[in-house]
């Protein structure tokens, strides 16, 4: 199975910003990262007005985009329990991948490295380090039995995670 690797934290904390600095630097180091965001919000990745929007508003169980850069398809899933993890990776076509990032799951049981910012509003008793606990990047000093890495130093988060991934192929 594909690496999972789960960047959590509370709202605010800056797990997209982390992830959109995160990417092109795995990818430097020749690595394929793949990405799964979990949101509570609803989402719409198609726009109103546009063929594919009225289509699948139309009643299609599915629709599937394509064009020559890039495909995607969309599944209405209004009657059915929230999706886990394991069945959303996959989804993805590992053979074009050396590991899925995944923003947010946080009860998920995959590796974990959870961000804590002091600014954020939420106390260090506060987090959920557990057993697939692999790091915490925070920005003050941290004692939590897990290994502790700067969060706005992006090249040891890196190299934490390339060292992470050649153990877990």
């Amino acid at each position: 199975m594909i690496p999972l690797l789960a960047i959590a934290a509370w709202s605010g904390t800056g797990k997209t910003t982390l992830l959109k600095k995160l990417i092109p630097e795995l990818r430097a180091r020749g690595i394929r990262p793949g990405l799964i965001k979990h949101t509570h919000h609803k989402m719409d990745v198609d726009k109103p007005g546009k063929d594919s929007y009225e289509l699948r508003k139309a009643g299609a169980a599915q629709t599937l985009v394509a064009s020559k850069q890039r495909w995607a398809l969309m599944v209405e899933t209004p009657e059915e329990p929230e999706l886990d993890l394991a069945y959303l990776v996959s989804r993805m076509d590992a053979s074009t991948l050396d590991m899925v990032l995944v923003e947010g799951f946080k009860h998920e049981p995959v590796a974990k490295i959870l961000l804590f910012r002091e600014a954020a509003g939420h106390s260090i008793a506060e987090l959920s380090i557990d057993e697939h606990t692999i790091a915490v990047a925070s920005d003050v000093a941290l004692d939590v039995g897990v290994p502790v890495l700067d969060l706005n130093d992006l090249n040891s988060i890196v190299e934490f995670i390339v060292s992470w991934l050649r153990t877990h192929p």
